[in-house]
């Protein structure tokens, strides 16, 4: 029952409500920053290799890794695979499209969380919630914000998470669907709890090594099933439009759209507008807010014009027929036994268990932070014991519960998150675009003077962003 009113709810908001203010807001923003999501990636580029703005600061790339492991993750396989086999080929094109409108939603978003960010001992840090509380002043906003997505990161997307890892296993002759699950949740449950008590830095480091190379291998490999298959990919092409553009399909029953499933995969993926990247992006020490806006839109073109791409092309050009019965791991690894053999599902199993891992931590350390916004400081250590106990309690939970649910879930979640943002940022979008606006009359004139508040407007006091006279 609860799972029936769940989807419901999720219907009701992924078929008007987000579409609105996701498609119309990132519309918005791309006009309004001429395309910069486009015309500016070679300062994208330059901001991800630009050392930080002082010695010992966060670095834009150290900020990009922290949202790119969110967002990289088991939504990159999984969520794809979903969205195909229930929405069809034309999925694809709707996820590419909330990817390339919503990296402006992302710049807009990222840039905000820059100018309101906050000093703190280890460094700055902001957000969604800092800049509704400063900015708006509206604490009780940025207070039910903060509780959404320490319920949705916390909660939704790790359960979600590990439900996903899990699955990848169930093609395996050992895997009894009674028992697995908890045995593979329990391992990953006490595996971050090991490293949310402090005896996983080392693990974390490893880890931080390999899911790049990760990634980087899981590209290649796709590209080499194409190129195996290159025969089928202009009728793939020619599918992903086609069903993209049929409309009658679409509006007949739009619940169960390419277009509602590229959108509710897209944004699960890529984040854009949510308002959980903004957390990391605040925490760089950059020149200028505009450069960290303007880095994150590479991570947003990182998780789905790039892995998200990967996953579909490897599926769809593997000759395997998607359909609901295969919805999930279960379509990833038949469309790569189909072209490796044996060697493609344990690929899959691989990167299912680093994604799923580095997701969780990297989930985490937004729940943390919105922990801290909560409370107005760093909570009592009993309360961070307890945290943490319950955060990998709800990490074993996931792994055996339903797939449906889950994912009914983590959107359910990710939309009211999503709903509250997104209106916020199009009321302070405006700094934004002066930021912007700012950042490129100074790449023009080589100007060297430091960025400040009132270059844009705003004249209230800020911990960043001031000279010393205010």
């Amino acid at each position: 029952m609860l799972n029936t009113i769940v989807g419901y709810i999720n219907e009701a908001l992924y078929s008007w409500v987000l579409i609105i203010l996701l498609v119309g807001g990132g519309i918005y923003f791309t006009v309004r920053t001429k395309f910069a999501q486009v015309t500016t990636l070679p300062e994208q580029i330059r901001g991800v290799t630009e050392a930080p703005n002082k010695k010992g600061g966060i670095s834009s790339l150290s900020a990009l890794l922290v949202s790119t492991a969110s967002r990289v993750g088991t939504g990159n396989i999984i969520g794809v695979s979903t969205a195909i086999c229930c929405g069809g080929f034309g999925s694809v094109f709707w996820m590419w499209v909330i990817a390339i409108i919503g990296a402006a939603s992302a710049f807009v978003e990222s840039t905000l969380a820059q100018i309101y960010k906050r000093r703190g001992k280890d460094g700055s840090f902001g957000g969604p919630a800092y800049y509704i509380e400063q900015a708006l002043g509206c604490r009780p906003l940025a207070i039910v914000f903060s509780v959404l997505l320490i319920l949705t990161y916390g909660v939704g997307f790790n359960m979600l998470a590990s439900y996903n890892l899990q699955s990848s296993f169930a093609q395996y002759s050992f895997y009894d669907e009674r028992i697995t699950p908890w045995i593979i949740g329990l391992m990953l449950a006490a595996l971050v709890c090991f490293c949310l008590f402090g005896g996983g830095k080392r693990l974390l480091k490893i880890t931080g090594i390999l899911v790049p190379v990760m990634g980087i291998a899981y590209i290649l490999v796709a590209l080499v099933i194409v190129f195996m298959n290159i025969g089928l990919l202009g009728g793939v092409l020619g599918r992903i439009f086609s069903e993209a553009f049929n409309f009658r399909a679409i509006f007949g029953g739009f619940g169960g759209s390419c277009v509602m499933y590229g959108i509710k995969r897209g944004l699960f993926s890529n984040e854009a507008g949510v308002g959980s990247a903004p957390n990391a992006s605040a925490a760089a020490d950059v020149s200028h807010p505009a450069k960290q806006g303007l880095v994150q839109v590479l991570s947003v073109f990182i998780d789905t014009l790039l892995v998200c791409s990967a996953t579909a092309f490897m599926c769809l050009c593997s000759g395997i027929e998607p359909t609901k019965a295969l919805e999930g791991a279960p379509y990833v690894q038949a469309s790569m036994s189909a072209s490796l053999g044996g060697f493609g599902p344990v690929f899959i199993t691989v990167a299912m268990v680093l994604f799923a891992f580095t997701t969780i931590i990297g989930n985490l350390f937004y729940v943390d932070k919105a922990f801290n916004h909560v409370f107005g400081k760093a909570p009592a250590k009993k309360f961070k014991i307890a945290y943490y106990i319950v955060a990998s309690a709800l990490v074993l939970v996931g792994a055996g519960l339903s797939a449906g649910f889950l994912w009914n879930l983590a959107d359910l979640m990710m939309g009211l998150m999503t709903i509250i943002n997104m209106p916020v940022i199009i009321i302070l979008g405006r700094y934004a675009f002066r930021a912007l606006k700012d950042y490129r009359r100074r790449r023009k004139s080589s100007s060297d003077t430091p960025f400040l508040a009132r270059d844009i407007g705003i004249n209230q006091k800020l911990d960043y962003w001031q000279d010393d006279s205010e």
